[in-house]
């Protein structure tokens, strides 16, 4: 698919704010008053700014709200309730630590589950896609979950959890990439099974379905060459995982944990990059974006 920019802020940001206040809310660091204040603050900043930064792909930003109205059915219209929920809830309890010095632990607790709710929310609206294999796998809630959590610990100083973590998310971030390249053709779905002319034979398209571009041209068919696929995937891993986890492991200074939450956003930013221009829409098989991947 195209990475819009938007969406790639949005999915790196929100979850590493999210991941914050959810170790706020689990009391970790234990801080109040205007330290408190301060690490809140981040937190929002994170979490907000990319929320708002998603709005700006939808074709028409003042009818987000609508999406509200659909929670039955939509995992957007959950994301959102899921997120004004965890922010209320967390603005809250951050109030109770910055300007009475109290922890309201209860309040924390539910705060921090609605975190992680709202992160399961946004990766399940790309882990249902069946039009995109790649991306319908448990894999991708857990890459999403993991990423979060341990970004997370590394903003709010939690060195052990955030060393694990980030080694978990870097796991499960190759497993997704491994997974993922064969999905479309463990999926069976291909231009005879699209179009039920495989019984007579071979299907092959004679020409594209049109000569000019179009909007599933543009946001659905993108793809990466395999060696550029590659060189990101390794930069992304290191960024993401391995030089933050080196660097937690030498003695503690505040230029090394700066240098590791820079390190891990630019390497969250470009594996997020890589989930949506990896990201084979079945659409692309009438243009035969996808031909050599599916059998």
């Amino acid at each position: 698919m195209h990475p819009a920019p938007s969406v790639i802020v949005f999915t790196s940001f929100s979850g590493l704010g999210f991941g914050l206040l959810f170790w706020l809310g689990i009391g970790l660091p234990a801080v109040t008053g205007w330290t408190a204040f301060a690490f809140f603050t981040i937190a929002y900043l994170f979490a907000v700014g990319g929320l708002v930064s998603s709005t700006f792909h939808l074709g028409h930003p003042e009818r987000a709200l609508k999406a509200f109205t659909q929670w039955r059915t939509s995992w957007l219209s959950r994301e959102g309730w899921a997120a004004v929920a965890s922010l209320i809830v967390m603005a809250a309890y951050g109030a109770g630590l910055v300007f009475v010095q109290s922890r309201w632990p209860v309040l924390g607790y539910v705060g921090a589950a609605l975190c992680l709710l709202t992160v399961f929310t946004t990766s399940m609206i790309y882990a249902q896609m069946k039009t995109i294999p790649r991306w319908n796998s448990v894999l991708t809630p857990l890459n999403y979950l993991s990423i979060s959590l341990g970004g997370g610990a590394l903003l709010a100083g939690q060195i052990t959890w955030a060393i694990w973590l980030l080694l978990a998310a870097g796991v499960l971030q190759i497993a997704a990439w491994l997974r993922g390249d064969r999905a479309l053709t463990d999926s069976g779905t291909d231009l005879a099974s699209a179009t039920r002319l495989g019984t007579i034979g071979k299907v092959r398209a004679f020409e594209p379905p049109h000569t000019g571009t179009n909007y599933l041209l543009k946001e659905f068919v993108h793809v990466v060459g395999r060696k550029h696929a590659l060189k990101l995937r390794v930069i992304a891993i290191t960024l993401m995982s391995a030089l933050p986890v080196l660097l937690l492991l030498l003695p503690f200074t505040h230029i090394a944990a700066a240098a590791a939450v820079v390190s891990h956003l630019a390497g969250v930013l470009t594996a997020r990059w890589l989930f949506f221009a990896e990201a084979e829409h079945v659409v692309g098989l009438y243009y035969g974006a996808h031909a050599g991947k599916a059998a």
